[in-house]
């Protein structure tokens, strides 16, 4: 490790020399034939990373302005839309709708739980929705949703499925076509944003339809957009030559990078690699005394919101963290102040997690806590070499 500071909060992540190479390459013109070539080869990538029959977008912007192109393009004015949400992020896509004037209705789940599936089984009863949004992991409780449950019980109901990936994709499968007990049964929409698990810096909203969500979009007609339109993006993702508005060339470059670093570890490899980590850092937690918001069970694989014991100070524990050139982020809503979060996600090694666990116990030894840190730290190993086993 060199002096940089370790970056584990939700996002941004970790970005590795290789990336940034990549990112300081000479900037080329957007219809240059050398960059052309590598803006085609990043979006067959991101259709091998979702595995879809579908069509995917590349663009300038971040995982918010995906959550947008995801909505306008297959919901229309007047429609129903379902939010089922598992914390903050969940809600952002009810503030969405509502800009477009789309009915939306929210499911919200207790924070550190996952929703109960019989609620949104009888609420798909009620009236015709034309989608069901699913976040994938939420960034503010740690959560990660139940696909295999949540799926089978939208499409049955005739809805289209839009996956939230911002904190998800790269690190737990997204395969777009990996049928849910039925032919039809599929996920019709992933969107998400760079500066997860995926490992780059912030800039790109990415965004991947289906061919039932490609109907959709050709069912509604004119759209309330003009930049998130996918039909204004569809002809430069089949041929990049072509113009729109300009892309942003050096992310490009850098997203090409980072997704080879992730289609050679396989995504199944990744996965498991991600579920380790989590599972090791909030074992490590325990062993301090601290508690993570969610079971293990709903645990997400990414990133883990850790509760205060009674007496810690968010700002002087964040801060002294700081201090030692580990960087977690506060939590958000009725939990600020209560709780830290940190990520675990993308280029993150073991190895920068052990440093984080003893530096979270030097600060909590200086603020009158009796802990641990080798019985943390052992813990931590312990779900890794497990994890390796498997």
């Amino acid at each position: 490790m060199d002096k940089r500071d370790l970056l584990l909060i939700p996002g941004p992540t970790p970005v590795i020399d290789e990336i940034y190479e990549a990112l300081a390459l000479e900037t080329r013109g957007h219809t240059d034939p050398r960059f052309v070539e590598i803006y085609k080869h990043t979006i067959e990538q991101t259709k091998q990373l979702f595995q879809t029959d579908g069509e995917v977008f590349v663009i300038a912007g971040t995982g918010t302005l995906a959550m947008e192109m995801a909505i306008v393009n297959t919901v229309g004015k007047g429609e129903n839309l379902l939010v089922i949400s598992h914390g903050y992020f969940g809600d952002r896509f009810t503030q969405l709708a509502k800009a477009y004037d789309i009915q939306v209705d929210v499911l919200q789940s207790e924070w550190g739980e996952q929703i109960d599936p019989s609620i949104v089984e009888q609420t798909l009863k009620t009236k015709p929705y034309k989608a069901v949004t699913i976040t994938h992991a939420d960034t503010s409780t740690g959560v990660v949703s139940d696909l295999d449950t949540l799926v089978p019980i939208i499409k049955k109901a005739g809805a289209l499925v839009i996956l939230d990936g911002v904190v998800a994709t790269a690190a737990l499968v997204e395969n777009m076509s990996k049928t849910y007990g039925h032919p039809d049964y599929k996920i019709d929409v992933v969107l998400t944003g760079s500066q997860k698990a995926i490992g780059m810096p912030p800039g790109l909203a990415i965004v991947a339809f289906n061919q039932t969500a490609l109907k959709a979009r050709e069912q509604l007609g004119q759209v309330p957009a003009y930049y998130c339109d996918i039909k204004n993006w569809q002809q430069i993702m089949e041929d990049p030559s072509k113009y729109f508005a300009t892309p942003p060339i050096n992310l490009i470059y850098a997203y090409k990078e980072a997704l080879d670093i992730v289609l050679k570890e396989g995504m199944e490899k990744r996965e498991k690699r991600h579920i380790a980590y989590g599972r090791g850092i909030r074992a490590a937690m325990r062993a301090y005394g601290m508690q993570p918001l969610a079971k293990e069970e709903v645990a997400a694989p990414t990133l883990s919101c850790i509760l205060y014991p009674e007496g810690v100070d968010d700002a002087t524990f964040r801060n002294a963290l700081a201090l030692r050139g580990v960087i977690v982020a506060g939590s958000l809503a009725h939990l600020a102040g209560k709780a830290f979060r940190i990520g675990h996600m993308g280029n993150t090694t073991p190895e920068m997690l052990e440093i984080a666990i003893e530096a979270i116990g030097e600060v909590l030894v200086e603020q009158g806590y009796s802990v641990n840190i080798e019985k943390a730290k052992i813990a931590f190993k312990e779900e890794i070499e497990q994890a390796v086993l498997k």
